[in-house]
């Protein structure tokens, strides 16, 4: 059985750095896409980052310059770097581990902005 953890969440704010972790156990990275997504307060889950495991990555525009996703294979662990956070970015983060016909979802990890 797969199964994600993520952590790092935490009250930041604006302008601090924050790194996420997602651990999977039950599978191995390689041969997969890893992906970062958010869900705000009232809004709907929004693909954050992604990274082919030993391949390309990519980032939305939203966080293009400050959010960095990479990952571990050793450690079967994808990260997402977070870099001058702004109050926008507050949200639960989800990771999110997919092949081509099957994915799976951590439990999500809460990122507070405020000053």
């Amino acid at each position: 059985q797969v199964h994600l953890v993520e952590s790092g969440g935490g009250s930041v704010q604006p302008g601090w750095s924050l790194r996420l972790s997602c651990t999977a156990s039950g599978t191995v990275l390689r041969g997969k896409t890893a992906s970062w997504y958010r869900q705000g307060p009232g809004r709907e889950r929004d693909l954050v980052a992604s990274i082919s495991i030993g391949g390309p990555s990519s980032v939305e525009d939203s966080v293009k310059g400050r959010f960095t996703i990479s990952e571990d294979s050793a450690k079967n662990t994808v990260y997402l770097e977070m870099n001058n956070v702004k109050p926008e970015d507050a949200a639960v983060y989800y990771c999110n581990i997919a092949t081509w016909n099957s994915q799976y979802w951590g439990q999500g990890t809460r990122v507070t902005v405020s000053s």
